[in-house]
């Protein structure tokens, strides 16, 4: 019996270009734009190996195989655009903020100077209050109970001006930040990187947390990104957005991926880095530290967060047998884990962090839906059980009532 052989993940670009039939231009068109992932062939840096799923997609496509509702399933799944932002985008490896280098603008820029670039406004403030006080819960806990107290009582966004959701947003993030950290007399009127540095008692800390700040304030089309878009396609508050983008944050494939690198490295710290990795790997465990579909060549946040950063040899080791195991470079969890660890910042910090400079591309991006107006409501693909086609629809087991109109859409 002669054994099919299947094809390899990565595919060289003769392999590529035969499966798409097209020019190399396009193929590295797709690649720039982030639909064919790509990565340095091993045996011969100067060449590329593009991934075999991207590139049969692709193909398909090309070839008229797909039906619309394949095309948009595909879609939500790291496939093509679904929605026209201008917020930001990555593109040839960069991360940009409304055309301008996310990485660039992290070697000076505050979390604030951002903000103004993605509200397209003055850099805002985020008040701390003067009468908050410690609630005595997680941090976690801690905001989301905030944000769902405000969700309960704001206004609705649907009709409000821009400069009015604005000021709403910069006092609902200076809630969050209440919450989560904590007020001290002296931090009303810090920038919120020194705020966290101060709560957290780390003062040398503060300039790369700044630059995290900065590198997480948004990440295109994300998943709590989207969530916090669908909320405000409803018309609903700006702190019912932001609560929806951060309850989305919290799972383990988005913001609570740093937790697992961590986990990772404790278990590396017991039996070995490379023990760990395979062990983790045995286990079909994904290690979050490492790759990223929209950055072939490595996460460029990565980079950008370590470059002041001196790695302790755990996270060094770790990331060496990491990227020689995988073939994927670390990304921003990996950077994230090791910022906390360099600083020995308090535990939950790496998520805490992350939700308080997410609000602040949530909210550009809640700006932008209600721009538009537009109610965002896909359909379903029903895979569910369909009556037979001589199979007569029974009358309702209670007399209908009248029915009233209703502006609902679904």
């Amino acid at each position: 019996m002669t054994m099919k052989r299947s094809t390899p993940l990565w595919l060289p670009a003769t392999e590529a270009l035969e499966l798409m039939q097209v020019r190399p231009q396009t193929l590295y068109a797709s690649v720039s734009r982030g639909r064919i992932r790509a990565k340095p062939d091993a045996a011969d840096p100067r060449r590329s190996l593009y991934h075999r799923d991207d590139v049969q997609r692709i193909a398909a496509r090309a070839r008229g195989r797909r039906s619309v509702e394949t095309v948009a399933t595909e879609a939500i799944q790291w496939g093509e655009p679904v929605l026209a932002s201008a917020v930001s985008t990555v593109a040839e490896g960069r991360l940009l903020y409304r055309g301008q280098d996310a990485c660039v603008l992290a070697e000076q820029a505050a979390l604030e100077d951002v903000a103004g670039l993605l509200w397209e406004s003055t850099p805002p403030r985020f008040p701390a209050s003067a009468a908050s006080a410690a609630s005595g819960n997680a941090p976690l806990q801690a905001g989301l109970l905030a944000l769902a107290a405000r969700a309960a009582t704001d206004l609705p966004s649907r009709g409000r001006s821009r400069s009015v959701l604005q000021a709403e947003a910069a006092s609902a993030i200076g809630a969050l930040a209440d919450a989560m950290l904590g007020t001290t007399p002296a931090a009303r009127e810090m920038p919120l990187h020194m705020r966290l540095a101060t709560a957290w008692r780390r003062p040398r800390a503060a300039d790369d947390l700044r630059r995290a700040l900065v590198l997480l304030a948004d990440h295109e089309l994300n998943a709590s990104t989207f969530a916090a878009r669908v909320t405000a396609s409803t018309g609903a508050s700006m702190a019912a957005c932001l609560l929806t983008g951060l309850s989305t944050l919290t799972g383990p494939l988005h913001g609570g991926a740093s937790a697992a690198v961590q986990a990772l490295m404790h278990r590396a710290s017991d039996i070995g880095a490379e023990a760990a990795v395979r062990e983790w790997l045995a286990h079909d465990r994904p290690l979050a530290a490492f790759g990223h579909p929209l950055y072939p060549g490595g996460d460029a946040r990565c980079g950008a967060l370590l470059a002041n950063i001196e790695l302790p040899p755990a996270f060094e080791e770790l990331r060496g047998i990491g990227e020689r195991l995988l073939g994927e470079a670390a990304n921003i969890d990996f950077a994230l884990a090791a910022l906390a660890a360099v600083h020995r910042l308090p535990p939950g910090a790496a998520l805490t962090l992350f939700a308080l400079s997410r609000t602040v591309g949530w909210t550009a991006h809640v700006l932008e839906q209600q721009a538009t107006g537009q109610l965002i409501r896909p359909r379903a693909r029903y895979t569910g059980p369909m009556p037979g086609a001589a199979e007569e629809i029974s009358e309702p087991r209670f007399p209908a009532r009248a029915r009233r109109p209703s502006s609902s859409r679904g």
